[in-house]
């Protein structure tokens, strides 16, 4: 499909508002945004579409179809072709990318809160988006990854930590193709405006000695001082890590 070379927006929005469509936002919006192209084409062009002129540089060789994703639904625009170079609407490039990083921003969120790739594929098609799949969600998801290991490498340098507690938590992971049980060791302290802050969160195959003393040393290494009274259960490893590691601690 091509967009038509002259707009009647008057008969436009008049024929779309006598048929109460349902799809009424989409295809304004679609309108628009392919009468916008034009007179962006005309003008790089030097000249109305099939009028020659003296100041015509370029002319006009056919459209491509791309889809555009707005708050609307996904939009099947016509972008214009010229002979010689190309052309592509800026406007559109960095509305796109705006959208793409809300859209990220949402698919993460959904997936930090555990809704499952399948469920956020639905959750876009109410929204219009047609063209999601799991894969694409996954990826969107990675994203999140810088900012887990800037959180969890950051500076601890809101101390001295006067208390801190420490435990671990058993959750499932998917490794390998199957399901197996992994060890999040967690550290939360309070800080020197009395506020808990999540210090460190590491995962472990087991909870060892091992796990915890490699875990309570990056702690340190990142900051972690101050510490009076370390809050736990009596993990022989823990005990013994906390007492290499946070010396004078009780």
């Amino acid at each position: 499909m091509t967009a038509p070379d002259s707009l009647p927006f008057a008969a436009l929005l008049e024929e779309n508002l006598a048929s109460a469509s349902p799809d009424l936002l989409r295809a304004m919006v679609k309108t628009f945004a392919e009468a916008m192209m034009s007179a962006d084409v005309d003008r790089a062009c030097g000249g109305e579409y099939g009028r020659p002129g003296e100041e015509r540089v370029n002319s006009r060789n056919g459209y491509r179809t791309r889809d555009w994703d707005t708050r609307a639904g996904t939009i099947d625009l016509a972008i214009p072709r010229v002979r010689s170079g190309s052309y592509f609407p800026g406007w559109l490039l960095e509305r796109r990318r705006r959208s793409e990083q809300a859209l990220i921003s949402v698919v993460a969120t959904c997936y930090l809160l555990g809704v499952s790739t399948r469920r956020v594929e639905k959750l876009a098609e109410t929204l219009g988006v047609t063209q999601l799949s799991k894969s694409q969600v996954s990826e969107m998801a990675k994203h999140l990854d810088t900012r887990v290991a800037e959180f969890r490498g950051r500076p601890l340098d809101q101390g001295p930590y006067t208390f801190v507690w420490a435990d671990a938590l058993t959750q499932k992971v998917r490794e390998g193709g199957r399901v197996v049980n992994v060890h999040c060791l967690v550290a939360v302290g309070v800080n020197n405006e009395g506020k808990r802050e999540v210090l460190g969160l590491d995962v472990a195959a087991s909870e060892d000695g091992a796990g915890w003393l490699a875990f309570l040393r990056s702690l340190v290494a990142r900051g972690l001082g101050g510490v009076q009274l370390v809050v736990s259960d009596a993990h022989a490893g823990l005990v013994h890590a906390i007492g290499a590691t946070l010396p004078g601690a009780a």
